[in-house]
C-alpha cells in the first residue's frame, strides 16, 4: 500500500527580511481585512494602510536597525518546518513543510503555487499560534481560502489544527525555558521573583464579538504555573498596542510601573504566545521593557527566550500533526479543555475547517 504524501502548512504572521521591506510589510499587515475594519473599510483601506505603514516606518525601522537590520521569524520558521519535517519522516509518514506567511515572503500564494505543481493526497494547515484570534488564525485562514479560490486550488483534503494552548509538550518546553531562565537568579528566593507573563494583546472588541483569544492565553499560564509549581508570584499583561482602540489589559509596561513602585526587584519576563523569537521579544521586551524596568530600579531583568525549535515544541507540532491526520473527526485538536472555574471544564470555541 502506498503511503499517503501529506503537505504540512505552517501559519506564522512573518517579518521584514531588511530595511527596505518594513515599510512594504506594515502596509501588508494594515491592508488585512481581519485587523482593519470597519463600516466601508473596503473602500479606504488601501489608502489607510499606505498612510499607516509611510507613518510607522521610520520609528520601527530604527528597532529592526536594532535588533540586527530585520526580523529573525522567516529563519527560526524555517529551523522550525525542518525539525517538524524530520520528525514526521521518523513517525514514517510522508511529509512535506511549507511556510506560509501571512504579511511577508513567502506569501501564502507562493506555498499554493508549490503545492499546484506537486501532487498531495492530503494538506495540514498548522498555525505557529497556539491561542487562536481572528487576528492570527483566522487572518491565515481567510488569506488561505482567499488565494486558493483565485488561483483554482482545490480538491485536496485539507485539513485545519485550529489551536493548542494547553497541549502537554507545548507546555512542557514553556516550563522547560522558564526554568533554564530562573537559573540566572541563582541566589535569589523565589518569592522575590515576579514571573510576568506577556501575550501580544487584542483589541477587547474582538473579545467581546466571541474570540477565545484571551481565555486560551489564560488556560496557558494556568496550565505552565501548574506544571512549574513555583512558588514566584506571577501575573499575566499584554503588549504590542496599535491604535486608539482599547486592547487587552494590564499592559506589560503598566505592570513594569506597579512592580517597580511596589519595591520588586527581580522580574522575569515571559513570552507566552510567542513561539519565534521577533521584533515584540527582541525589541519591545529586551530592549524598551529591560530599559525602564532598570530606570524603575529594577535590578534583574530577565526574558525567557522563545520556543524557536525546542525539541518538546517541535514534539508537540509533530503530535498534532499525527493526530489530525490519523482523526476521523474534524477539528480534534480543538476538543482540548479549558478551566472556567475550579472543577468545571468547558470545551475551548474555535472555528473548525476541513474540506474534502
Amino acid at each position: 500500500m502506498t503511503k499517503k504524501r501529506t503537505a504540512v502548512v505552517l501559519f506564522q504572521l512573518g517579518g521584514p527580511d531588511s530595511l527596505e521591506a518594513v515599510e512594504p510589510f506594515l502596509y501588508n499587515l494594515f491592508l488585512d481585512p481581519d485587523i482593519i475594519d470597519f463600516p466601508g473599510a473596503f473602500i479606504a483601506r488601501r489608502l489607510l494602510a499606505r498612510r499607516i505603514a509611510a507613518s510607522r516606518s521610520k520609528p520601527i525601522s530604527k528597532h529592526y536597525a536594532e535588533i540586527g537590520g530585520k526580523s529573525p521569524i522567516n529563519e527560526l520558521t524555517d529551523l522550525q518546518a525542518r525539525a517538524l519535517e524530520r520528525a514526521l519522516r521518523s513517525n514514517n509518514i510522508d511529509a512535506r513543510v511549507f511556510v506560509a506567511m501571512r504579511y511577508w515572503h513567502p506569501l501564502t500564494e507562493k506555498v499554493i503555487r508549490e503545492l499546484q505543481r506537486e501532487p498531495f493526497d492530503e494538506i495540514v494547515l498548522l498555525p505557529l499560534y497556539p491561542q487562536y484570534s481572528k487576528a492570527t488564525t483566522s487572518s491565515s485562514m481567510n488569506e488561505w481560502r482567499r488565494q486558493c479560490e483565485r488561483l483554482g486550488f482545490s480538491g485536496v483534503p485539507t485539513r485545519l489544527l485550529c489551536c493548542y494552548p494547553n497541549h502537554a509538550k507545548y507546555i512542557s518546553a514553556l516550563v522547560g525555558n522558564i526554568n533554564l531562565t530562573l537559573k540566572r537568579f541563582a541566589g535569589i528566593d523565589p518569592s522575590d521573583i515576579d514571573l510576568v507573563f506577556s501575550a501580544h494583546g487584542v483589541p477587547v472588541d474582538f473579545i467581546k464579538k466571541g474570540d477565545p483569544y484571551k481565555l486560551h492565553v489564560e488556560e496557558t499560564v494556568e496550565q505552565v504555573i501548574r506544571g512549574g509549581g513555583w512558588s514566584s508570584p506571577h501575573i499575566l499583561c499584554y503588549q504590542s498596542k496599535v491604535g486608539p482602540a482599547r486592547w487587552l489589559e494590564p499592559t506589560l509596561a503598566g505592570v513594569i510601573r506597579s512592580l517597580g513602585a511596589a519595591g520588586r526587584k527581580n522580574l522575569l519576563v515571559i513570552p507566552v504566545a510567542f513561539v519565534t523569537e521577533h521584533i515584540e521579544t527582541l525589541h519591545e521586551i529586551n530592549i524598551e521593557a529591560r530599559g525602564e524596568a532598570e530606570h524603575l530600579g529594577i535590578l534583574r531583568f530577565e526574558m525567557m527566550p522563545a520556543l524557536n525549535d525546542h525539541p518538546e515544541y517541535i514534539a508537540c507540532l509533530a503530535n498534532l500533526v499525527v493526530s489530525g491526520i490519523n482523526s476521523t473527526e474534524q477539528n480534534q485538536t480543538c476538543r482540548l479543555l479549558w478551566n472556567a472555574k475550579p472543577g468545571e471544564n468547558k470545551p475551548i470555541l474555535c472555528p473548525s475547517f476541513s474540506s474534502s
